[in-house]
């Protein structure tokens, strides 16, 4: 029951991160710049997660050690795979970022081994190439224009991403998941705060609809995603959730259908069907 509950966890927590796609295009289309978008990203799920918890008697602060892993964790490793990941997309297409960035599984099963001494089974090993044959197809791959300085970036928003994912895991053996989201959000809040007024790009949205833009995106693409991945590794360990947060392209894939009425060919469906079998056959293995 444990496995299931974390899987469902993590891909509950993959498909809210796929609404940050579709949501940051609407923020781009309102006029709203990267360093404010993350800042009130963050901030927005810092006053979630700390009312949802105060509220319940359950917000708890670190010390020492932990508080420097936390503090780290999200002022130095979310933020930075976030900055990483939009200063890609100033060189690549969404889909080869989406390619390159899902390398991240590999690092982490790597890293898995290696560090946390997690095992990893021949069925993992096959529900990772699985899944990510299917995050392939449904980014589209177009080898044409590639330019190597945004694939080198977006890769080291793939090492820094799973570094963040490993070193979570870690810090999970003492602090629980919800007394890290609470430590991770507000520090990456803080990077962008100091970094958006640093360069005079952090300015406050004007229009209503763009604080609702904003809001959803706190909400829906930041606290729900990130305190259900972090409960769902808990659970099922590092290199697991990993594969299993493939789910990610795949609900990216049906809410731009939805939403910004983009195409969906049978080339992502097929795609879409192999990211939900790695996740099946991670889930029994």
């Amino acid at each position: 029951m444990s496995d299931r509950l974390g899987t469902g966890l993590v891909a509950i927590s993959a498909i809210s991160f796929g609404t940050l796609g579709v949501l940051g295009k609407l923020a781009g289309a309102a006029g709203l710049s990267i360093p404010t978008v993350l800042a009130l990203r963050f901030s927005v799920a810092t006053l979630l997660v700390w009312g949802w918890l105060g509220a319940r008697g359950e917000l708890r602060l670190l010390s020492g050690r932990s508080l420097l892993v936390g503090l780290g964790l999200g002022g130095l490793g979310y933020a930075t795979m976030s900055a990483l990941y939009f200063l890609g997309l100033e060189y690549l297409t969404a889909g080869l970022v989406g390619i390159v960035l899902y390398t991240y599984p590999v690092i982490v099963v790597a890293l898995s081994i290696a560090v946390l001494d997690e095992p990893v089974t021949p069925r993992t090993v096959a529900a990772l190439a699985v899944a990510l044959s299917g995050v392939v197809l449904i980014a589209g791959a177009d080898p044409s224009g590639v330019d190597i300085r945004g694939v080198f970036i977006v890769l080291g928003a793939a090492v820094v991403y799973a570094l963040y994912i490993v070193i979570g895991r870690q810090a999970l053996t003492t602090v629980d998941s919800r007394t890290l989201t609470a430590h991770v959000l507000p520090a990456a809040a803080v990077s962008f705060v100091v970094f958006g007024s640093f360069t005079g790009q952090l300015q406050l949205p004007t229009e209503l609809s763009s604080w609702a833009i904003v809001v959803a995106i706190g909400v829906f693409a930041t606290a729900i995603p990130i305190f259900s991945f972090f409960a769902g590794m808990a659970r099922i360990g590092a290199s697991r959730a990993s594969i299993v947060s493939t789910f990610e392209p795949a609900g990216t894939l049906a809410l731009g259908a939805i939403v910004l009425g983009e195409p969906v060919t049978l080339v992502t469906v097929l795609g879409g069907g192999l990211v939900v079998a790695g996740v099946v056959l991670v889930e029994t293995d």
